[in-house]
């Protein structure tokens, strides 16, 4: 895949019209849910105002097929052809799911993407992944493709409410876990995250970016050094699809997804100093963290076995094994590592109980 452009803008409209302007396509539709219809389109006002809006149900129990036809529908009642592009504003699921959208209809369109939350600034809009969660599994169909840009604003941030802020965050902990800069991870830890300074954030967001840019430039379709972006992923996709499945048959809400990456990261952490020597003061440090500000999901011995199973189905794995990415400490990888399912049900018993 090409490289994908990554611009950090003061003004997202003025980004957005520079990038219309170098794409020059036949039509363009914007794409977003009805909470950033509501709160994020305003500020594009400029670049997409008079431009078809397609929107769709938010949250990431709407990012699946339905919403996908639906999508494919307006498209095509829009007349929308392979010269055409699509915007997509909002966050991981309407990147998600839009970029599956362009990359599928009519065989691929244009497609730029505008992160709206913290989650997809430094994570979903950047790197390629497409798709959409089928069978009560996360990202389960999906396609890999750039973006032809990626336009992030922070501004958008003042929007969020502190759930959302903390699920990108998440994925913040885990560039810094895998990044060889030990100083990011001790920033995020003492960065206050509850009352941000935006200014800050913005640097910060560029450095985790950068992290995650330059992995994905070395392996594009996750042959190899890009697994260490998995780190904390096995366990926390687990995690999302139990609570996934429990919201369906109405007990409870779904687990946002960096909250599930977050106590994913316990879980493997732990596993990493029991199986390669990752430093214990380190473990204890990032699940005080944790602990501290996502809580913990109200899973009990009993759900062990969903959880194995759900584990068992990611697309990591390699035959009946579980596969993880583990560290010997910060920036120090071991990716295709495996482990029983009796040292991942120890792992969850120090998450549990600490």
């Amino acid at each position: 895949m090409p490289a994908q452009p990554v611009i950090f803008a003061a003004d997202a409209a003025v980004a957005l019209q520079q990038a219309i302007a170098d794409i020059q396509p036949d039509r363009c539709v914007v794409l977003c849910d009805d909470v950033t219809c509501r709160l994020c389109l305003p500020l594009t006002e400029q670049a997409v105002g008079g431009l078809p809006v397609v929107c769709i149900a938010s949250t990431d129990s709407h990012k699946n097929l339905d919403s996908l036809t639906h999508v494919w529908q307006e498209l095509q009642r829009l007349g929308a052809t392979r010269h055409s592009l699509m915007v997509n504003l909002g966050g991981g699921m309407v990147t998600d799911l839009g970029g599956f959208a362009a990359s599928t209809f009519k065989r691929g369109l244009h497609f730029v993407n505008i992160p709206t939350t913290l989650l997809a600034m430094v994570d979903a809009s950047v790197g390629g992944k497409t798709g959409i969660n089928f069978g009560q599994l996360k990202n389960e169909i999906g396609v890999f493709r750039n973006a032809d840009r990626v336009i992030i604003d922070t501004r958008f941030l003042a929007t969020m409410d502190r759930s959302n802020m903390l699920s990108g965050y998440a994925e913040m902990l885990k560039h810094a876990l895998i990044s060889t800069d030990t100083s990011m991870l001790a920033e995020l830890l003492t960065f206050d995250i509850e009352q941000p300074d935006l200014g800050r954030l913005q640097q910060m967001v560029r450095q985790s970016v950068a992290v995650k840019q330059r992995i994905v430039t070395e392996d594009p379709l996750e042959q190899g050094l890009r697994k260490a972006l998995n780190l904390g992923h096995t366990a926390g996709h687990a995690f999302e699809s139990w609570s996934l499945a429990r919201s369906g048959t109405g007990s409870g809400t779904p687990m946002l997804h960096g909250y599930a990456v977050a106590y994913g990261l316990v879980v493997e952490l732990y596993l990493s100093t029991t199986k390669a020597g990752f430093p214990t003061e380190r473990l204890r440090q990032l699940t005080a963290f944790v602990r501290r500000h996502y809580g913990q999901a109200a899973i009990t011995c009993r759900d062990y076995p969903q959880l194995l199973s759900l584990m068992h189905h990611d697309k990591k794995n390699v035959g009946a094994d579980i596969n993880f990415t583990l560290l010997t400490d910060v920036g120090r990888l071991l990716i295709n590592q495996t482990a029983t399912e009796s040292e991942i049900c120890e792992a969850l018993d120090f998450y549990r109980e600490g």
